[in-house]
């Protein structure tokens, strides 16, 4: 049996279809058939083969991983086969844990897989999502999604993940006073929709996408603010009277420039986003504002079923999903990149 792929064949290009032969689960290994993998800004790193650290400075990620290389991590389908100790039903509906680990090292033993040493990540470092097949280890790593839409299912094994996690880690802060939520990609308006179902007051949210921050404000956002106006810090400060928790979904000198700008003295920001870039500020800020910059990375295997467990009970819905056929793959990151994509695009396969 041949497996169909949108290959990364070289870093820097576009991705390319290869075909190869779709692999035979042995031991616990189960062999899933995807049907739908949503497409994450993370992609556009794997692609470039580098990481963006400020000024000429580049975290080269190009290291262990052959070329072909399957790129997705969003995975939703059907189980097709298993191996002789993976107690697993062929034909059942899964969305599939991608942040696996080594379960030898420190982070594993605690369950903190998605920031393992030694991680086999789907679409990081062995095979994704962007085909027909996708090999996972064990069983363990597959979640029953029902009732929940298919791509909604994938788009929460990162996106929604990523943001479930973050907000998480500002419960301690999210009652006092509302959440801010810098970044309006697909992890961001994620991020807005589980803020709204796990804490009290709708959230204010940033972007320097109008349409973006307009998808905001329709989903719920108490208030929307463009950081690139020079007036929008000191709008938010007197709306607010200061921000206790804010998220960076965006990752870039400017969006944490802008969050860390409007906190209130004991404030919190989570930073997840990747974008890129150098930040600096004077050390005296930290005690004299009481202040915490947090990063966090996806999340864990048992914070994947939480979200999952919280998405069904409180019937949270999901932000926009777009559905592209596989072939579309390169030309959604390259959508992705300008960015023309509010929310997110999921392949179907």
């Amino acid at each position: 049996m041949q497996m169909h792929r949108q290959s990364l064949t070289a870093y820097g290009a576009p991705l390319c279809e290869t075909v190869a032969d779709a692999p035979r689960p042995q031991g616990s290994e189960v062999l899933v058939r995807i049907e739908r993998c949503g497409v994450c800004h993370s992609d556009l790193h794997m692609q470039d083969g580098y990481f963006a650290l400020g000024g000429d400075k580049k975290l080269d990620v190009r290291a262990g991983r052959t070329l072909p290389f399957t790129l997705g991590h969003e995975i939703a389908g059907r189980i097709e086969s298993a191996g002789p100790d993976a107690n697993a039903k062929s034909g059942t509906k899964v969305a599939v844990y991608p942040w696996i680990g080594c379960g030898q090292c420190a982070a594993c033993k605690v369950g903190d897989e998605n920031i393992c040493t030694a991680p086999r990540h789907l679409g990081t470092a062995v095979d994704g999502g962007f085909a027909t097949h996708v090999l996972v280890p064990h069983p363990r790593y597959l979640i029953d999604y029902a009732p929940l839409n298919q791509g909604y299912a994938g788009v929460l094994m990162c996106s929604g993940l990523t943001a479930y996690a973050a907000l998480k880690r500002l419960a301690d802060r999210a009652e006092r006073a509302p959440l801010l939520l810098v970044g309006l990609g697909g992890v961001g308006l994620m991020g807005l929709a589980l803020a709204r179902a796990m804490y009290s007051a709708a959230p204010f949210v940033a972007d320097i996408n109008a349409k973006k921050r307009k998808a905001a404000l329709a989903a719920g956002a108490a208030e929307a603010f463009d950081p690139s106006d020079p007036n929008a810090r000191k709008a938010l400060l007197k709306l607010s009277g200061g921000i206790y928790a804010a998220c960076d979904f965006a990752g870039s000198d400017a969006s944490l420039n802008f969050a860390t700008g409007v906190l209130a003295k004991g404030g919190k920001v989570v930073v997840t986003g990747l974008i890129g870039g150098a930040y600096s500020t004077a050390v005296a800020m930290f005690p004299l504002k009481a202040m915490t910059i947090e990063g966090t990375t996806t999340g864990t295997l048992a914070e994947a079923r939480e979200l999952t467990d919280l998405v069904r009970a409180k019937n949270i819905a999901p932000p926009p999903i777009a559905e592209r056929p596989l072939d579309q793959a390169s030309a959604t990151l390259d959508d992705l990149r300008a960015g023309k994509i509010v929310g997110r695009v999921v392949l179907t396969v």
